[in-house]
């Protein structure tokens, strides 16, 4: 998949997770809700077809969704982007005096 196709269906991914209310329950970067987990890192630590079987099936509170194949994929290519541009916790960021946050990139 080119480059450009992969951002424009990792939008698509970022529109479904707004449209579907998942901050609500998930976190990214430690923000959103806490009834389920932090979704930041989930693509590196679970491969592509779990995380589609996790979509529509639903684990233990989460609701089955009816996602079509084309939705999961765009979902699972917006967990890669949110995995690539950061990690939670980042145990290494810094609170500056001014408050803004120093972040410290995943080596």
């Amino acid at each position: 998949m080119c480059q450009s196709l992969k951002r424009v269906n990792s939008r698509r991914g970022e529109n479904l997770w707004l449209k579907n209310n998942c901050n609500s329950c998930h976190q990214l970067y430690g923000l959103g809700g806490y009834l389920g987990p932090d979704l930041t890192n989930v693509y590196a630590h679970r491969n592509e077809d779990y995380l589609k079987a996790m979509l529509n099936t639903g684990v233990k509170a989460m609701p089955k969704f009816n996602f079509n194949f084309t939705e999961k994929e765009a979902l699972v290519q917006f967990f890669k982007e949110v995995n690539q541009t950061g990690f939670y916790p980042n145990t290494e960021a810094e609170l500056e005096t001014d408050g803004w946050v120093s972040i410290k990139r995943k080596k």
